[in-house]
């Protein structure tokens, strides 16, 4: 009986300690939802890396200069299961990226797409190309 308590209670220890790797932050504490931007510019560097995939772009300004933005795709694992890889957005790509800017006001955006300049949709909400 003292053996099946034990195993219970360290069960349910492995499992309270396992609880905060499954938690996970609500896009809306990061961006703002009803600040939706559209964006085209170049690829510039690609981290395919968990929790979030994300792609980086050159924007250019009307002033001629230029402005990297962060955008934040799904997990690289939701991304592979619905067909995105490492090389499907490269540096030097021309993509525009509609989605959701940081509350911060930094560059940053989390993507709700991501399309390339020949009309590929790569990235659509859940939905991948």
């Amino acid at each position: 009986m003292r053996t099946k308590l034990a195993v219970l209670i360290a069960g349910f220890a492995l499992v309270g300690a396992a609880m905060p790797v499954l938690a996970h932050h609500a896009i809306g504490a990061e961006y703002d939802e009803s600040k939706v931007v559209k964006l085209t510019g170049t690829v510039s560097k690609v981290e395919w890396t968990n929790p979030h995939a994300r792609v980086y772009f050159d924007v250019t300004q009307a002033d001629g200069s230029k402005v990297t933005w962060n955008v934040e795709l799904a997990a690289r694992s939701a991304l592979v299961r619905q067909g995105w890889t490492a090389n499907s957005a490269k540096i030097g790509d021309m993509i525009t990226v509609e989605g959701n800017q940081a509350r911060s006001g930094v560059s940053g955006v989390h993507a709700r797409s991501v399309v390339k300049a020949d009309g590929k949709k790569l990235f659509e909400g859940d939905n991948v190309q």
